[in-house]
């Protein structure tokens, strides 16, 4: 049976129409599920009893909910959140100035195999349904309203757990739910899906008429070093990614942000900030700056604070939009998949 939460208010309509009922009946579902938080069929008392049967018959309220909870003293929060199957995912509340912002994971696992990353750890089994990523913004949403009623979650970023875009289909459903007026009514500038390179969807993508962000996971300014790192690389090099970027931006009329970390001895020097400059300069894209997180298993060391400067300071010089990223949860399982991975092992 599928959970009523995985359709988009488009794809709902279309169940709805196929039911014999009126466009209108996906409305009314949306505005219970979403905007009067109803937790099951009978509680939606403006639909017929009859239809209500119909609803219960064909469809469940199932999210996935959180099971192992780690607060970080800066206020980050990591939940492992339990499936149907049994399987298990983790995602990511963190605070900024701005709001309250979930790292969303995608996949069970992660097949891109990239050096740096504790997703990596375990392959992935699965892709994720549009109600399991949803679960893990509501389930996030409802801890921060019982802190404060007028607290929730304003941004939605999908950057856990998995390749977005080796589950295209169902991560557009659940960011269409997510940014929908009558769904969660997240503003799309406050949505950001990252990819680490997959260029026919990136140009697919392009062409999907959404206005959210677009990150690209980049980490290495050349083919060479980007090889070791990303493995997605030798599948997409530089040479197809960068076009493919120009193309996504030309559609959409929206720039990337090319997320890059900073891993001491490998990819940090002023050097390697001055290839970055030379292949990103044709996209005018912004650049998030990254300090590593340690994973134990791969062996990498974060970037000196020196070095982070300093690298920063030379994009900026050149005219490149540059942020570094606020460090979240150096307390906690911090880096995507290291809480998963621990208690898969245990």
């Amino acid at each position: 049976m599928k959970s009523i939460y995985s359709f988009s208010l488009e794809e709902l309509t279309a169940e709805m129409l196929r039911l014999g009922q009126s466009k209108f009946r996906s409305k009314q579902i949306f505005a219970w599920l979403y905007k009067k938080n109803a937790s099951n069929f009978d509680e939606m008392s403006d639909i017929s009893k009859d239809f209500r049967e119909v609803l219960k018959a064909n469809y469940d309220f199932n999210l996935p909910s959180p099971t192992i909870t780690q607060e970080s003293r800066d206020g980050t929060v990591k939940c492992l959140f339990k499936l149907d199957d049994g399987e298990e995912v983790e995602s990511v509340l963190m605070h900024y100035i701005y709001g309250y912002s979930v790292c969303v994971t995608s996949e069970v696992g992660c097949n891109m195999g990239c050096a740096f990353c504790a997703s990596g750890l375990l392959k992935k089994k699965r892709v994720l349904l549009p109600h399991e990523m949803l679960g893990q913004v509501i389930a996030f949403d409802k801890y921060l309203k019982k802190k404060d009623p007028a607290l929730g979650v304003t941004h939605v970023v999908v950057m856990g757990t998995g390749e977005p875009f080796d589950n295209y289909d169902n991560v557009l459903s659940f960011v269409r739910i997510v940014n929908s007026p009558f769904g969660l009514d997240i503003g799309a500038r406050h949505i950001t899906i990252s990819t680490c390179g997959i260029a026919p969807k990136i140009v697919k993508f392009g062409k999907e008429g959404l206005q959210v962000n677009l990150a690209i996971s980049l980490h290495a300014p050349n083919d060479e070093l980007r090889d070791k790192l990303m493995p997605i690389n030798k599948a997409y090099p530089l040479e197809v990614l960068i076009p493919a970027i120009i193309q996504y931006q030309k559609d959409s009329g929206r720039r990337v942000t090319f997320e890059y970390i900073l891993i001491k001895g490998v990819n940090d020097s002023i050097d390697e900030a001055r290839e970055l400059f030379n292949l990103i300069a044709p996209t005018f894209g912004y650049v998030n700056l990254i300090p590593y997180n340690p994973v134990m298993e791969n062996g990498f060391e974060r970037s000196p604070d020196e070095n982070i400067e300093l690298f920063h300071d030379f994009l900026l010089q050149k005219g490149v939009k540059s942020t570094i990223r606020k460090e979240f949860g150096s307390d906690i399982d911090a880096a995507c998949g290291q809480l998963r991975a621990k208690y898969a092992k245990k």
